[in-house]
């Protein structure tokens, strides 16, 4: 849509000939910004109700910080993932607001509050998979969601769990990451009536094939409302928790 198109639509809505919501609708087809290395969707939080996040692996610190200037000039709370203390120290030499966090491998550009809503609970089984699960976390507090951490709770000692039940009953969505056997996610889904999202990490001895054993074993949970993302994919993990958590808030 040219902006010719655009001051049509725009007319038209403001003669009563479109209502606003088929606008918003013809809208949602609005090209990206070409940058000739990266083809920047700038409207994807209209479609999918959050900005487009950046894979920083692969680009240089120069690409992310194009990508995430022109995104942040639309957006705040733009997630950059994977990234490391190269693309930080890119990001601000660039003068552009944001806040890294280093064990997560996640960069926030122009960061803003935002009202939390609902419960997302993430439970890491061990300390080793803390940087997986506060991927996940962090994630989930930027998207507006109240995320609450319990940590090293795996099921070699099932109490450390146990304990933290009546925190894990009152969430609407419970992300449970972990390596070695990938039990955790199971054991969750058979205590609660909530959706579990699981996270294999490669975390674990050489029979755990840097993750592919703790994925099989998610994928072949018995306990029923127990969804699984890929290894180590603790963005994923995160959005998806939110759009289920902000689902629940609407009904609510």
């Amino acid at each position: 849509m040219d902006r010719d198109a655009i001051r049509r639509l725009l007319e038209d809505v403001s003669a009563g000939r479109l209502s606003v919501e088929a606008a918003v609708s013809r809208l949602r087809g609005l090209p990206y910004d070409d940058l000739r290395f990266a083809k920047v969707d700038l409207h994807r939080a209209l479609r999918a109700g959050v900005p487009e996040a950046v894979y920083c692996p692969g680009k240089t610190p120069e690409q992310v910080v194009a990508i995430l200037g022109r995104l942040a000039a639309e957006h705040p709370n733009v997630l950059a993932t994977r990234a490391d203390a190269r693309i930080a120290a890119a990001v601000a030499a660039a003068g552009l607001s944001h806040r890294y966090h280093p064990e997560a491998r996640l960069l926030v550009a122009r960061p803003e509050a935002v009202e939390a809503v609902g419960l997302i609970v993430v439970a890491a089984a061990g300390t080793a998979d803390l940087p997986v699960a506060e991927e996940a976390a962090l994630v989930a507090e930027a998207l507006g969601n109240r995320v609450e951490r319990l940590h090293d709770c795996g099921v070699a000692g099932l109490h450390r769990l146990l304990d933290h039940y009546d925190r894990l009953a009152e969430s609407n969505v419970v992300i449970a990451v972990a390596g070695m056997e990938g039990a955790l996610p199971s054991v969750i889904g058979g205590l609660l009536d909530r959706p579990v999202i699981a996270v294999p990490t490669s975390v674990g001895y050489g029979a755990s094939f840097g993750g592919v054993a703790a994925l099989l074993a998610m994928l072949n949970s018995c306990a029923p409302g127990v969804s699984v993302v890929n290894i180590d994919n603790g963005y994923g993990a995160g959005h998806q928790a939110s759009l289920i958590n902000h689902l629940i808030a609407k009904i609510r």
